[in-house]
C-alpha cells in the first residue's frame, strides 16, 4: 500500500495535515470494524487489518521523520532500521554542545529565557534540516538521496532534543 495515494495525497515532505486528516477520517468510516458486524469473520477480519494499516500509515505521515524515512524508503534507501551513526563531525560537536546547554537549563538562572532561547535553536535546526530535505526527497539520484538520509538522521537529534527539552519542562513546572 503507498501511503499517499491512500490518503489522495501528493508525494511531498510537506504534507496538508488537514487533508491528510480528513482522508483518514474518510477511510475510517469506510472500513471501521463496527460497519462489519454482522458480516463473516474473513470480512471481520479484513477491516481490522485495513484499519491498521490506516492507523499505521496516518501514523507515518503525519511525523515529519517518518514521513522522510518513508519517502526515502520508496525510493529504495532505507534507513528505517539502521543503526548507523553520522560522519559529520561539525554536527556531532554542534550536538554536545547542545546537549550541554539542556543539562543546565534546570539550573539556569532564568530558566523561562534559558528554555525559549534553546527552543530557538531547535526550530531553526528543525527549519533547516526540513527545507533540506523536501528538495533532496524530489530527486531520484543515489548521492542526493544519502544526503537526505543524513539530513534525517540530524533531524532524528533535533527531535530527540526537543522530547527531552519537554521532559525537563515537564519537571521545572509541574
Amino acid at each position: 500500500m503507498r501511503y499517499f495515494e491512500l490518503f489522495d495525497l501528493p508525494v511531498d515532505y510537506h504534507v496538508d495535515l488537514n487533508k491528510l486528516n480528513q482522508g483518514y477520517l474518510e477511510l475510517q468510516r469506510a472500513v471501521h470494524p463496527d460497519r462489519f458486524a454482522g458480516k463473516s469473520e474473513r470480512e471481520k477480519l479484513l477491516a481490522v487489518q485495513k484499519t491498521a494499516e490506516i492507523n499505521d500509515a496516518l501514523a507515518v505521515l503525519k511525523h515529519p521523520v517518518k514521513r522522510a524515512e518513508y519517502m526515502l524508503s520508496e525510493k529504495g534507501v532505507d534507513i528505517r532500521a539502521e543503526q548507523q551513526t553520522l560522519q559529520d563531525p561539525m554536527f556531532l560537536m554542534q550536538q554536545m554542545e547542545l546537549r550541554e546547554a539542556l543539562e543546565e537549563l534546570p539550573s539556569a538562572a532564568d530558566p523561562d529565557s534559558a528554555i525559549a532561547e534553546f527552543e530557538t535553536q531547535i526550530k531553526a535546526l528543525d527549519t533547516q534540516f526540513s527545507a533540506s530535505l523536501a528538495e533532496q526527497l524530489q530527486s531520484d539520484d543515489v548521492s542526493i538521496l544519502e544526503s537526505a538520509a543524513d539530513n534525517i538522521r540530524k533531524l532524528k537529534f533535533v527531535y530527540k532534543l526537543r522530547d527531552e527539552l519537554a521532559r525537563i519542562e515537564d519537571e521545572l513546572f509541574d
